[in-house]
């Protein structure tokens, strides 16, 4: 398969935030993924159905990789496992949570998957670092991500934490 372009977004709000998700980018490479750009970190109050938790560390990356959606997603998960996110735990706190939001034109509803991810549109947490990399950004079926963001309530805190990511250098 060719390379694609895809975005995924990454959370930590366990030990050393900025660490976790600076561990996830670093790894990314072996797993055929290559990191092309990362967004500033937010600061981000908990949202769906764990609020009573610490805030989430936010950022998006720009990534590249020939993998289909399905295997980005097993490679993902192996990743997570390896940065210490326990089995089962999906809404409360967690070392390191990474979702696939886009990858290139492709539209999936598995049973695992969607894509584009299910709230790539609602939260304010996940568009904000995703419109700092690329502004004009839409979804395959043309949704504007900046008109997204412009329609949601203020109520979800994001607050920007710090300067982007390093991105992995490219090997020669």
């Amino acid at each position: 398969m060719p390379a694609q372009i895809g975005l995924l977004g990454l959370g930590s709000n366990v030990g050393d935030r900025r660490a976790q998700l600076q561990a996830a980018v670093d790894a990314l490479p072996h797993d055929g993924v290559r990191v092309v750009a990362c967004s500033s970190t937010y600061d981000t109050d908990p949202v769906g159905d764990v609020t009573e938790q610490p805030s989430f560390l936010n950022a998006c990356i720009r990534i590249e990789t020939a993998l289909a959606p399905l295997q980005l997603l097993d490679a993902i998960k192996r990743l997570e496992r390896a940065l210490g996110r326990g089995e089962g735990v999906r809404h409360g706190p967690r070392a390191i949570d990474i979702d696939v939001l886009l990858l290139d034109a492709h539209e999936l509803s598995h049973p695992r998957m969607t894509l584009p991810h299910e709230q790539l549109l609602s939260r304010r947490f996940v568009l904000i670092p995703a419109l700092e990399l690329d502004f004009a950004l839409r979804t395959p079926s043309g949704a504007s991500l900046a008109d997204a963001l412009a329609a949601l309530p203020l109520e979800e805190g994001v607050r920007w934490a710090g300067p982007p990511l390093n991105v992995p250098e490219r090997d020669s």
